[in-house]
């Protein structure tokens, strides 16, 4: 067996044996075989595809190809909730506090923002003394006592994969869906969860842009983890405008905070957090026949518990919450109020005091670029963080306003950003006059399962 031969055989469209997958993952992980023949092959998978099973044992030789987690001497069914990735998405910062408040163990290992999706860890980072630094007896240790644990995911954690996805990086192979599949669940499966709930995002802020690929894309991954013995769920949800109220790292932590307190809960935010979190409950070996999940899981919010565990768990990974309360929106970060005037006249409009607009569209694609623009995120993995920066919404799409009201503001730490990020902003913004207000759709799209 040699790698000339696999290249050669997927390249003619043939289908790959379980030894000739494991094959290739051993050699690139050991160094036998060379980045550009491992390139090769990832153009001919691109190109040619993979089924089902060869997906699955790509998936497991990934897997395993490094350490894994085993949670078994938790004793309980240890849940995990992955975005495909998305603009203000901070669903982890919520649903993390509001499973373990339930008593449902959840075990994450996140990663970290590039391009206009952020990341969690990028987020945590933003509370001071807070680590994400930990190793497999501290995991274990937080997710016994806390019940929700999330740390940066580790070299030994699926290596394969981090060398496969940066050679996918600049071999313009991403967006072969076997290849994100196997990504994904390498690193879930490798992590050590039971059951595994899927939010797949789908529009202009997410990888796949229609529900259809994002389908595609979840029946996939659920097929991988019904073979890999995982209960899984898919959650397909829209990704055309940014959820919540904000987009940044320390703006995404504030309103996760405020949300778990229930001081302001965006509704298409709430819809999302509830449905992820209504099926980890499902999932759960806590959930009792009959049982209303969602009820269970207002009254874990109502009743102050979640916010309550979210404190519980920034302190025990030796986050300090009142000191990034204290410097939160500090006089050293610089603002920039966007109005619905500014927008009109930024398209070469004039705008009517008199009248009355509604949004149309809030481009979720477009303010990952503005967040960007003002240091959120990163172009390339060197790029350092402002997690001040960001965009904080007053107004979200269907909400009717007047000329002068304020549409969101930006923050900078750099001032010379927030006029470069305005253009941008506008752009993204698209108005109708006259309109009535109307309900927004849910961002709940579909949901995909089998029968357990």
């Amino acid at each position: 067996m040699n790698i000339i031969e696999i290249i050669e055989k997927k390249k003619r469209g043939g289908k790959l044996s379980e030894e000739e997958i494991k094959f290739f993952v051993d050699g690139i992980v050991g160094g036998s075989i060379a980045d550009y023949q491992a390139s090769a092959l990832l153009m001919a998978i691109c190109i040619k595809g993979m089924d089902y099973e060869e997906t699955y044992h790509l998936t497991m030789a990934m897997a395993y190809s490094g350490d894994t987690i085993d949670m078994s001497d938790v004793g309980r069914v240890i849940l995990d909730k992955h975005s495909t990735g998305g603009v203000g998405d901070k669903t982890t910062l919520i649903i993390g506090p509001i499973m373990a408040s339930l008593g449902v163990p959840v075990g994450k290992m996140s990663g970290r923002g590039l391009g206009i999706t952020g990341g969690t860890i990028d987020k945590l980072d933003a509370i001071p003394g807070f680590s994400s630094q930990l190793d497999m007896d501290g995991f274990m240790e937080h997710l016994k006592t806390v019940g929700f644990v999330d740390a940066a995911q580790t070299l030994s954690l699926a290596p394969a994969d981090k060398i496969l996805y940066a050679l996918r990086d600049v071999t313009g192979t991403v967006d072969s869906l076997p290849l994100i599949a196997s990504s994904i669940m390498s690193k879930k499966l490798a992590s050590g969860a039971n059951s595994i709930v899927l939010d797949v995002k789908c529009g202009s802020g997410a990888f796949m842009k229609d529900p259809e690929s994002a389908g595609a894309l979840a029946t996939t991954m659920i097929d991988i983890g019904e073979r890999a013995g995982r209960k899984c769920v898919a959650v397909i949800t829209d990704m055309n405008e940014p959820l919540g109220y904000s987009v940044g790292n320390s703006l995404e932590v504030y309103e996760a905070a405020e949300f778990l307190k229930g001081t302001r809960q965006e509704k298409g935010l709430k819809a999302v957090v509830l449905e992820l979190c209504k099926n980890m409950y499902l999932l759960s070996d806590v959930y009792k026949e009959g049982e209303d999940a969602s009820a269970v899981i207002e009254e874990a919010l109502s009743s102050g518990r979640a916010y309550e565990k979210f404190l519980e768990f920034v302190k025990a990974q030796g986050g300090d919450f009142d000191a990034f309360m204290n410097s939160y929106n500090s006089s050293g970060v610089h603002k920039k109020e966007v109005t619905v005037a500014d927008v009109i006249s930024a398209k070469g409009m004039t705008p009517d005091e008199n009248s009355t607009y509604i949004f149309k569209s809030i481009d979720a694609g477009t303010m990952g670029n503005v967040s960007l623009k003002l240091g959120a995120g990163r172009v390339v993995k060197a790029d350092e963080i402002d997690p001040d920066a960001g965009i904080l919404f007053d107004k979200k799409m269907y909400d009717v306003v007047k000329a002068y009201d304020v549409v969101a503001t930006l923050y900078s730490s750099d001032e010379t950003k927030l006029t470069e990020a305005y253009d941008i902003f506008c752009s993204g913004i698209k108005l109708e006059e006259g309109a009535e207000a109307r309900y927004s759709k849910s961002p709940i799209l579909q949901i995909i399962k089998r029968d357990f």
